[in-house]
């Protein structure tokens, strides 16, 4: 029997939506979902505690962290979890449960699709 054990994911974790939707910011408006997935995304960017969380997980040897690898951020452990937690809901992490410990992941559609967001268009010379 294994130890592995998917973590029940939230509706914005669900297969299919990890990566950010939304075209590049200079190619046409956001629709209104569009801008709530942004700034949902942003918003859980916005913390420097959770940017540095991100930043560990994404340059992680393997492409995965286990939150015992990526805790030392200055903050306490439950504080940790929270910020975690708020990179899973706004689905720029996904996170699998093997034996006691958690390990994380970024996908690597949401890295791309975090690039394109901020690229400009090339301009007409």
């Amino acid at each position: 029997m294994s130890n592995t054990k998917v973590l029940p994911l939230s509706e914005s974790e669900a297969p299919g939506t990890a990566a950010p939707c939304c075209p590049p910011l200079a190619e046409r408006p956001f629709t209104a979902e569009e801008a709530e997935t942004a700034a949902r995304m942003f918003k859980a960017l916005g913390d420097p505690v959770r940017l540095r969380l991100f930043s560990a997980v994404a340059s992680h040897e393997g492409g995965e962290a286990c939150v015992c690898d990526i805790s030392d951020v200055g903050v306490s452990q439950p504080t940790v979890s929270h910020h975690l937690k708020k990179l899973r809901e706004a689905g720029l992490l996904t996170s699998e449960r093997r034996g006691t410990w958690v390990y994380y992941r970024v996908e690597p559609s949401v890295l791309a699709a975090m690039g394109r967001l901020l690229t400009m268009a090339p301009t007409a010379v």
